[in-house]
């Protein structure tokens, strides 16, 4: 697993929400944001700066206006100094209001992005730090192949050689979707979900030994392929020993450990004349139905203890 430093350039965000210009330093558009927090600076403006923090983005919405509009004009301009001085990563002014007397001036003196929306505060904040999770989650690199097998986001693991990917060409034939061959980006985009995607320059391909990189998308059509997809569990496929104790009921649940999150996670021996594709895709059906509530093996042991103890009692 590789683990990468997350950031978002301020320019990807002024191109999503279409946000006006005040003032942009050179090489502002370059800016990285690395904080998914923004904060609403009233407090800064009357010249409280206690656990102030610069990285995150600044909004200045109706109510910090007005605040601003009302002080005197001398004091209005020693308080902006002071804020700008700190040097926000950037500040928004949202609900489509102007710039304030002597603002624009202030923020290119210190280079501070200076933006604009017509948005209202609320909408515009819960927009932008939705946005801002995506792109700041958390996230790692795993070799591996991503499948989506009935809804189900299925990470297939193993040594290098294992059949992953001819696996999920098979899966891929059944009607199923690929996500990512060889390298699966995972991002942990709430405390309970992982979603994985393809790195760009390999999206939409795969490698098969032997014949060479495939692009599944012309070959299979619009249908087989899918660029993001919420992992729902992991498929570790290993070479069969012979002798080793293998599960055989399913009663005990292994998970993986993935950016702090726990994934359902099932060991499958991979040896000739096993159909690798076929049992993924009962795998996926059966961790479905687990999460609508209803488990085979639990349910199956039950029947046998009602039998063994009904048996013991004649």
């Amino acid at each position: 697993m590789q683990e990468k430093y997350v950031m978002v350039e301020l320019g990807k965000l002024i191109k999503d929400f279409s946000l006006g210009i005040a003032y942009m330093p050179e090489d502002g558009e370059k800016r990285e944001v690395t904080i998914a927090e923004v904060n609403r600076p009233g407090l800064p403006f009357a010249g409280y700066f206690e656990s102030f923090e610069p990285a995150r983005i600044q909004l200045v919405g109706n109510v910090e206006q007005k605040f601003l509009q009302g002080m005197d004009p001398a004091q209005r301009k020693t308080n902006l100094i002071e804020f700008f001085s700190r040097h926000p990563v950037a500040v928004i002014i949202t609900s489509g209001n102007e710039p304030l007397p002597d603002m624009v001036e202030i923020a290119s003196y210190y280079e501070v992005p200076l933006l604009l929306t017509k948005s209202r505060t609320s909408e515009f904040m819960a927009a932008l730090i939705a946005s801002l999770n995506v792109y700041l989650a958390p996230r790692i690199t795993i070799h591996g192949v991503l499948i989506e097998a009935y809804g189900e986001g299925v990470l297939i693991l193993g040594d290098s050689g294992i059949g992953k990917s001819e696996t999920a060409i098979e899966l891929v034939k059944r009607g199923h979707r690929l996500i990512a061959d060889d390298a699966v980006e995972i991002k942990r985009v709430s405390a309970v979900s992982l979603v994985g995607s393809a790195p760009e320059l390999i999206r939409h391909y795969i490698e098969l030994r032997g014949i060479g990189i495939v692009d599944v998308r012309r070959i299979f059509g619009m249908g087989a392929v899918k660029d993001t997809e919420k992992i729902d569990m992991i498929i570790k496929l290993e070479t069969w020993v012979d002798g080793k104790v293998y599960d055989r009921f399913g009663l005990d649940t292994e998970y993986t450990d993935i950016l702090g999150i726990k994934v359902p996670t099932t060991t499958v021996p991979v040896k000739p004349g096993r159909n690798l594709a076929i049992i993924i895709e009962i795998a996926a059906m059966n961790n479905r139905q687990k999460k609508m509530g209803y488990n085979t093996p639990e349910e199956f042991n039950r029947r046998l203890m009602e039998l063994v103890n009904g048996g013991s009692g004649n």
